[in-house]
C-alpha cells in the first residue's frame, strides 16, 4: 500500500505494449502501477507486505504465469492474481482458478472487465493485509516474551487444562510464587488480561 493509502496493482506481461497501454489507463484511474516485462523481473522486485494486486500474462518466455502463480503459493505469499492471455486454454484456467486466481481473462478483454475483478481483487488484497499487520503485530507481542516466559506460554497451550501457578510450577520445576510473577509480566506483554484470553490470542495467531 502505498503512503496516501492507494493499493499497488502489479502487472507483469512481456508485451511492452500491453505494459504501455495499461499501465496509462490504470493510472488515469488513480492506480499506483508497477509494470515488469517477466516474472523473474517481478520476483526481483517484489515485498511482501505490499497490498496489491497482480495482473499476470500466462503465456510468457522463461517462467510462464502459471509457474509464478505457482512459486508465490509455495512460499506462502498471498497477492490476488488476474490472468490475462492471448493463448490460453481451458485447462490452464482451470488450473489458475483452482489455485485461488481471481479470474483468467483472454485478450482481447473489455476494459470494464478487467477493471471489475481488479476491484474485486484489490478488495481481497486488503483483507489479506490487514489479517497480516494484525499477525505481524501479535508476533511481535510474543516476541517480548524471555526464554522461560514463552516456556510458560507453551506450557500453558500445550495444557489448558493445568494452568495454575501450582501446576505450572511443578512441571517447570519452579515455586508457584516464580510462576505468578512471570505471569503477571506475560500478561502485560501480550497486552491481554487474563489466561483465557492468552489462550484465544494464541490461537487467532495460529501458534
Amino acid at each position: 500500500m502505498t503512503q496516501d493509502g492507494r493499493s499497488t496493482i502489479f502487472l507483469v506481461d512481456d508485451d511492452p505494449a500491453i505494459r504501455t497501454s495499461l499501465s496509462r489507463a490504470l493510472r488515469l484511474r488513480g492506480h499506483d502501477v508497477r509494470a515488469y516485462a517477466s516474472a523473474a523481473e517481478f520476483l526481483a522486485a517484489y515485498e511482501d507486505g505490499v497490498a496489491g494486486c497482480l495482473i499476470l500474462d500466462h503465456g510468457m518466455p522463461g517462467m510462464s504465469g502459471l509457474e509464478l502463480q505457482a512459486q508465490l503459493t509455495a512460499e506462502g505469499r498471498q497477492i490476488p492474481i488476474i490472468f490475462i492471455t492471448g493463448h490460453g486454454g481451458v485447462p490452464e484456467s482451470v488450473q489458475a482458478m483452482k489455485a485461488g486466481a481471481v479470474d483468467f481473462l483472454e485478450k482481447p478483454f473489455r476494459q470494464a472487465d478487467l477493471l471489475e475483478r481488479i476491484s474485486e481483487a484489490l478488495q481481497i488484497a486488503r483483507r489479506l493485509h490487514q489479517s497480516d499487520q494484525a499477525a505481524r503485530e501479535v508476533g511481535a507481542r510474543f516476541a517480548r516474551l524471555t526464554p522461560r516466559e514463552s516456556e510458560i506460554v507453551a506450557h500453558i497451550l500445550s495444557h489448558p487444562g493445568e494452568v495454575s501457578s501450582k501446576e505450572i510450577g511443578r512441571h517447570l520445576e519452579i515455586s508457584p510464587r516464580t510462576v505468578d510473577h512471570h505471569r503477571a509480566r506475560i500478561l502485560e506483554k501480550l497486552e491481554v488480561g487474563s489466561v483465557v484470553e492468552l489462550i484465544d490470542l494464541a490461537r487467532r495467531s495460529n501458534l
